[in-house]
């Protein structure tokens, strides 16, 4: 899984990714700092059933910290959009390109209005606009890729009786679109099964929804201790209204933070609400601590950056954590480690999609599985739940 950290020029996009993945990127007050994508790995953290369950893990392939799973995420900063990107200008073919496997986009946001569509500094400018131009670029792009060859497309379709969700899916693959996500747009627009009676508008509606179905977005409000109360308000009413997760943000009070946990001076954990110092600092850096204290934490309950990375895996993409083991008794795999591994599953999965993740010839082989919270055993109809711990029964091979 992917999630693309988007936006215009200028507007803290690749300080956001660096406080998030702690990757070094070049970071300035200029549009275009970023022209080759970024690539690095954050984290959803979540509570670990060990919190609940008073064990020890030995974790694999996440990391446990005082009682909190930190999931790896892979993440991709990429080059600034501006307005007509699809048609080319500034970075734009290349920002989209970048964008191709994405499974869900954080666009961040200048919550001060103090950037320009082109990521210029201004005085005034409308931050809801760039809400909207970043739909319009992706949605342009999409378009421009199917109807290109739309016509001839759709007549054979027709003429072989093709499967209409799978024949675009086809055609979007390089994208990361599916079937799935092209029956559900054409499904909740209540198209036509047959393409060639759709209109360029109906087109562009499917795309349109079809975009918020494989690449949906959440905003992140950055540099919100730098904007007046009543500019967050309007920017979440306004996000809200467009269907859109809109959360505060302060990314470079993030960064601060978690180069000062590496560095050794405060213990913090991404997404608290409070840090504790454990070693002396010079006088600046402790002004800078308390200021964010101040400005940020206990403005806003956190930077807003861990949010921003939690719910647009558990509630943008629906994904809930399960633990795979051997044993349901002691909780552990074939070499006595403790909740080893965690995968990110789709909600409404089931115990034989967890068996085909862990590995394909335990899908294929999958006869049930024991939830090893209530020690019964469930089938392959089950519906996994958030935090369940499931061993696997298969037949031998």
């Amino acid at each position: 899984m992917e999630i693309g950290v988007v936006g215009k020029p200028n507007v803290g996009k690749s300080t956001f990714f660096s406080a998030a993945t702690l990757v070094d990127v070049q970071i300035a007050n200029y549009p275009f700092t970023t022209i080759d994508a970024n690539v690095g790995v954050s984290h959803a953290i979540v509570d670990h059933p060990c919190k609940e369950l008073k064990c020890k893990p030995n974790p694999q392939n996440y990391e446990f910290r005082n009682g909190l799973a930190l999931i790896p995420i892979k993440m991709i900063d990429v080059a600034g959009l501006v307005p007509g990107a699809h048609e080319g200008r500034g970075l734009g073919n290349k920002f989209l390109d970048d964008l191709r496997m994405a499974s869900a986009l954080i666009h961040v946001v200048d919550a001060t209005g103090k950037t320009d569509a082109e990521g210029n500094p201004v005085e005034h400018h409308d931050p809801v606009e760039d809400i909207e131009f970043l739909e319009e670029e992706i949605d342009f792009w999409i378009y421009g890729i199917l109807k290109k060859n739309w016509e001839k497309f759709a007549k054979r379709v027709k003429l072989q009786h093709l499967k209409l969700a799978q024949a675009i899916a086809d055609q979007l693959t390089g994208i990361g679109v599916t079937e799935q996500d092209t029956f559900e747009a054409i499904h909740k627009l209540g198209l036509s099964d047959d393409p060639t009676k759709w209109s360029d508008e109906e087109l562009f509606d499917f795309v349109r929804e079809l975009r918020k179905v494989n690449k949906p977005i959440i905003i992140a409000a950055n540099k919100a201790d730098a904007a007046a109360d009543a500019q967050i308000k309007r920017l979440i009413r306004k996000g809200n209204s467009r269907g859109y997760i809109v959360v505060p943000t302060s990314a470079v009070a993030e960064l601060t933070l978690r180069k000062a946990a590496k560095a050794g001076f405060i213990d913090y954990i991404p997404g608290a609400s409070d840090f504790k110092i454990l070693k002396k600092m010079s006088p600046k850096q402790e002004k800078a601590l308390h200021l964010i204290k101040e400005k940020v934490l206990e403005r806003f309950g956190s930077t807003g950056v861990q949010e921003v990375i939690n719910r647009a895996t558990f509630e943008l993409l629906q994904l809930i954590p399960v633990y795979p083991v051997e044993d349901e008794h002691k909780l552990t795999d074939q070499f006595g480690n403790i909740l080893p591994h965690v995968f990110l599953m789709k909600k409404g999965s089931t115990p034989r999609d967890l068996a085909f993740k862990v590995h394909t010839d335990l899908g294929k082989t999958f006869l049930y599985a024991v939830n090893a919270k209530t020690h019964r055993r469930v089938g392959e109809d089950y519906e996994l739940q958030f935090n369940d711990i499931i061993k696997i029964v298969a037949t031998a091979r």
